[in-house]
């Protein structure tokens, strides 16, 4: 695995995992939330990295070996880039397994995006 600092999408909780904001609609962020939010949405906001985190999570399993999703129209060291890029935001996690690299999107860390992109409870109503 590797050793590169993730940020904390997730905070663990007694009843399990929680997303590190609660819902934009929710309430306002604070400093410390918008930061971790904003650092998720710019991994997320280039397109190949879009496409490289989509490619992993619709992945059968939800992991893919490197050589199954670097084919989005950039050179393997930019993919290696992004896919850095994706890991720092905590948004991928990577295991190497002989000569390759393994990808995976933790269920918890779409979980957690889902909930941080859900209507609060005023508008709900």
């Amino acid at each position: 695995m590797s050793n590169t600092k993730a940020l904390p999408l997730l905070d663990t909780a007694d009843d399990g995992v929680r997303p590190c904001c609660t819902p934009l609609a929710e309430r306002p962020m604070n400093a410390e939330e918008a930061e971790y939010a904003a650092k998720m949405f710019k991994a997320l906001g280039d397109p190949v990295r879009l496409r490289l985190f989509s490619a992993v999570a619709s992945h059968e399993g939800g992991e893919a070996c490197v050589c199954d999703i670097s084919d989005v129209g950039v050179s393997q060291p930019t993919v290696s880039h992004h896919l850095k890029k994706l890991k720092e935001a905590g948004l991928l996690t990577s295991e190497r397994r002989g000569t390759w690299v393994y990808y995976r999107v933790e269920p918890s860390v779409l979980a957690a995006m889902g909930r941080l992109l859900a209507p609060g409870a005023a508008a709900a109503r």
